[in-house]
């Protein structure tokens, strides 16, 4: 699909991970290889270009070759910080965003996502069950009003994403693939599972 081919694929690895000990969530090991890497594999054939948002262990991240980029703001802000971040050091005009800790998402994340677009600025995924907001793609057009945003010291960003006009997009079928990595137990499951 032409316009997937436009999209820069992100890997959300700059959030605390306070759920896993504080440990760099990105940089933990499933099946021998650290979760951000799963995350930016699957998403290696669907999208432009890959880059990094990280805020520890930049060179180890840098390693890869891929372009690394921090957040602007101080205090991990959270999800929204690191898009901005991104949208700001990297012109492009969608960015797909994906979260270090879903290391399973399918081969047609992107093509989903622009087909069920319309004219939305921003679509994020919706397993059948929960929303997944931190796994969006997201028009560049949204940058002022994202710092906006988080200059007035919101941070949600499922509510900044409704603000914006954007809606989910349904992978009920493939829930199993939107499954979190958020604790050193989680890992564990999964290690075993997969």
């Amino acid at each position: 699909m032409n316009e997937c081919r436009e999209i820069i694929g992100v890997v959300l690895a700059g959030g605390r991970a306070t759920r896993m000990g504080g440990k760099d969530k990105g940089l933990q090991l499933l099946n021998g290889k650290p979760l951000w890497l799963h995350v930016a594999d699957s998403l290696e054939t669907q999208v432009a270009s890959i880059a990094i948002s990280a805020n520890r262990h930049i060179d180890t991240y840098q390693q890869s070759g891929y372009p690394v980029y921090q957040d602007n703001l101080a205090d991990y802000p959270g999800p929204l910080a690191g898009m901005l971040s991104v949208m700001q050091q990297s012109k492009g005009e969608w960015f797909l965003f994906c979260s270090c800790d879903t290391p399973f998402i399918p081969s047609c994340l992107v093509e989903r996502l622009v087909q069920h677009r319309g004219n939305s600025p921003v679509v994020w995924v919706h397993d059948g069950e929960r929303d997944h907001p931190t796994i969006a793609l997201i028009n560049s057009e949204l940058e002022p009003d994202m710092q906006d945003y988080l200059a007035a010291g919101e941070r949600r960003v499922m509510v900044f994403m409704r603000q914006s006009g954007g809606h989910s997009v349904d992978f009920g079928d493939l829930k199993s693939a939107f499954v979190n990595v958020n604790t050193t137990e989680d890992l564990q499951t999964v290690q075993e599972h997969k």
